[in-house]
């Protein structure tokens, strides 16, 4: 009963609107609560869709963003690659200079390529994997050889045959030693 005294009917739930509608009754033959509460049914889904877009879009938004990252790295890694075997050679020409040439301008110059590179090294986060006195580690290290030490202890590396490099904790090329045994 109603404040009037007529009675009222009771609201239909939002199932048995959609069902209702789903008949494909006219507008007309619809009351205004059964309107509303098929509206408010359709409103609803399309919320719950666009919820279900954004979110998706939101995923593939960091998805993508990561896969640009994994990209940049790999081209880092790439352009690194190409670089250490000029870098090494230079450090190896630089190491056996007699000192009558060391004072000329023009190996000055050469220092300095030297220096440029291993900046341009730097500054895309490439480092040089540490060797010489470390604990050997088969993640960064690659042993040629083992030698009888009395200085060192077992297991650590005593000198550093060509300097092994990393990006972050990938290894771009290992270190190739030789440790005491």
């Amino acid at each position: 009963m109603s404040q009037n005294g007529v009675e009222t009917e009771k609201p239909m739930v939002v199932e048995e609107v959609v069902e209702k509608v789903g008949e494909e009754q006219p507008a007309a033959e619809l009351s205004l609560e059964e309107q509303l509460a098929a509206a408010n049914a359709q409103a609803a889904e399309y919320l719950d869709g666009w919820q279900r877009a954004r979110a998706e879009f939101a995923n593939a938004r960091k998805r993508l963003e990561k896969q640009g990252l994994e990209m940049q790295k790999e081209a880092t890694i790439n352009v690194a690659r190409k670089l250490l075997p000029p870098i090494d050679d230079l450090e190896r020409a630089l190491l056996t200079v007699p000192p009558a040439v060391a004072e000329d301008p023009w190996f000055k110059g050469l220092e300095l390529v030297g220096r440029k590179l291993k900046g341009l090294l730097d500054s895309i986060h490439v480092e040089r994997i540490p060797a010489v006195g470390q604990p050997f580690d088969p993640t960064f290290h690659e042993a040629l050889s083992s030698e009888e030490s009395d200085e060192h202890a077992s297991g650590i590396i005593i000198k550093e045959l060509q300097p092994g490099y990393k990006l972050g904790d990938r290894v771009i090329r290992p270190s190739l030693v030789q440790v005491a045994r």
